[in-house]
C-alpha cells in the first residue's frame, strides 16, 4: 500500500485533525528523541576516541591545529536511526527499510574511513551500492525533469542515471563542505527544516517524520562541532547527510507536483534550490581537478568556504555566511516560482558562479600589513606576494621576516 493509500484509508476511520494530531506528534517525538540520543552519545564518543587515541590528526590541509576526533557521525546515525524505527511505519512505507539500509551501508563504510582510512574509490564503489539499493528496490526515481531544458517525462534508463548521479554528487557534496567547523551540519539543517516544513504542509508525513528526525540529530551535534569543536562528524556523519539529503530532494521532486493541498508544479528547480550551494560547489570543484587531469576526489583549497577563510573570515562567519546563501538561493526560487523552471534553474546557476568568480579574483587584492616592533607599517603587499618563514635562533632569539616577490 503507498502512503497516499494508507492515508486515505485512515481518514476513513478518523478524523483528519485526529490524523494530523498525531502525525504532527511523531513529527515533534521524532525530533526530540533524535536530539537528546544524539546530545547524551556524542560525549561518550569523544571520552572513548580520547582513551583510543582515535583522533583527526592536523596537516598542512586541514585547519584545525589539534588532534580531534572524527566519530562525530555515530551520534548521528544513532539519533536518526533510533527516532526513525519509533516514529514511521515501516509497513505503510515499505520503501523506508531500504532507506535505513542505505543508511547501514553508508554508515559502515564511513566508520571504516574515518578509523582506518579507505580510497575514495572504495568509498565510491560502496556509494554506488547505496545508490543501486535506493533505485531498485525503494523506487526512488527522478522521472520528469518538469520541464527544464525542454525535458518532461524521462526515458526509464535515462531516468536511473540521472538519479544514481544526483544521489552520488550529492553524497559528495555534503562530504567535501565539511570543512569547516559546524558547515555542513549547518547546511544540512537548512536542507532538511526546509524539506521537512514542505512535506508537513502537504501531509508527506513519514518523509517529514524522516527530515526532523535528520535535523535534531544534527542539530545536537552542532553543539558539540561549533568553533571551537570538540569533535567532527567525519566520513560517517557527512556520507549519512548527504544520503539522507539526496532522498528528501528526490522525493520531493517525484511527489511534489501531485500533492493535492499546495502542489508544487516546478518542484525540480525548488528541489534543485535547497542543495544548489554544496552540489554547485562539489561539481565546480570536481570540473576543476579533472580539467587539471587530477582526480576529482584529489585534495585541494578550491571550494567556496576556502576562499571565504582566505578572507580571514573565522569558522563561524563562514560557516553562516554560506547558511545565509543557501537562505537566500531558497528565498530566489520561491520568487522566481511563476517562470519556467529553465530560467529558474539557470538564473540561480549564473547569480552561484558569479558569488564564486569575485571571491576568486578579489581574494588575492587582500593586503597583508606588516607591522614593526615600533608599531609602524613596513610593508604593505598582496597576501600573494608576501612569505612568512618563523627562524628562531637560540643564541640571537631573534626571527627575520622573508619576502618572496
Amino acid at each position: 500500500m503507498s502512503q497516499k493509500d494508507y492515508l486515505a484509508a485512515q481518514t476513513h476511520s478518523a478524523p483528519f485533525s485526529e490524523l494530523k494530531e498525531n502525525c504532527m506528534d511523531h513529527i515533534i517525538t521524532g525530533w526530540i528523541v533524535a536530539f537528546f540520543i544524539s546530545f547524551y552519545s556524542i560525549p561518550v564518543i569523544i571520552q572513548i576516541a580520547a582513551d583510543k587515541k582515535l583522533y583527526d590528526l592536523p596537516d598542512e590541509r586541514k585547519v584545525h591545529k589539534n588532534p580531534i576526533s572524527s566519530l562525530g557521525g555515530i551520534g548521528i546515525f544513532a539519533g536518526l536511526l533510533v527516532s526513525c524505527l519509533l516514529n514511521i511505519s515501516f509497513s505503510a512505507n515499505p520503501e523506508f527499510q531500504y532507506y535505513i539500509l542505505s543508511f547501514l551501508i553508508i554508515f559502515f563504510l564511513g566508520v571504516k574511513d574515518d578509523i582506518v582510512v579507505i580510497s575514495a574509490h572504495k568509498k565510491f564503489i560502496g556509494q554506488i551500492f547505496a545508490a543501486v539499493i535506493l533505485i531498485f528496490k525503494a523506487k526512488l526515481i527522478i522521472g520528469d525533469m518538469q520541464g527544464f531544458l525542454g525535458f518532461g517525462v524521462l526515458n526509464e534508463s535515462f531516468a536511473w542515471l540521472l538519479t544514481a548521479f544526483t544521489i552520488l554528487v550529492t553524497i559528495n557534496a555534503f562530504n567535501l563542505i565539511d570543512g569547516v567547523d559546524g558547515l555542513a551540519g549547518t547546511v544540512a539543517s537548512v536542507t532538511f527544516i526546509t524539506l521537512g516544513i514542505l512535506f508537513a504542509i502537504n501531509q508527506d508525513w513519514s518523509y517529514a517524520i524522516l527530515a526532523f528526525c535528520a535535523s535534531g540529530a544534527v542539530a545536537s551535534f552542532l553543539i558539540y562541532n561549533y568553533q571551537p569543536a570538540r569533535i567532527f562528524m567525519g566520513d560517517t556523519g557527512s556520507l549519512l547527510i548527504g544520503t539522507v539529503a539526496s532522498i528528501l530532494v528526490i522525493h520531493f521532486i517525484a511527489a511534489a507536483p501531485t500533492y493535492g493541498k499546495y502542489p508544487v508544479p516546478h518542484s525540480a528547480a525548488l528541489g534543485f534550490a535547497v542543495i544548489l550551494v554544496p552540489l554547485l560547489d562539489t561539481l565546480r570543484v570536481f570540473a576543476l581537478r579533472i580539467f587539471k587531469r587530477r582526480s576529482p576526489f584529489s585534495p585541494d583549497r578550491n571550494h567556496f568556504h576556502h576562499f571565504l577563510l582566505d578572507r580571514g573570515l573565522n569558522h563561524r562567519t563562514v560557516t553562516l555566511t554560506i547558511a545565509f546563501c543557501s537562505v537566500g538561493f531558497i528565498g530566489l526560487e520561491l520568487l522566481l516560482a511563476p517562470y519556467d523552471s529553465t530560467l529558474t534553474i539557470c538564473t540561480l546557476i549564473l547569480l552561484f558562479f558569479a558569488l564564486i568568480y569575485v571571491l576568486y579574483i578579489t581574494r588575492h587584492a587582500i593586503g597583508m600589513k606588516v607591522v614593526g616592533a615600533d608599531g609602524n607599517i613596513k610593508t604593505e603587499l598582496p597576501k600573494a606576494a608576501v612569505k612568512l618563514v618563523n627562524i628562531f635562533d637560540s643564541k640571537s632569539k631573534t626571527s627575520s621576516l622573508e619576502q618572496s616577490n
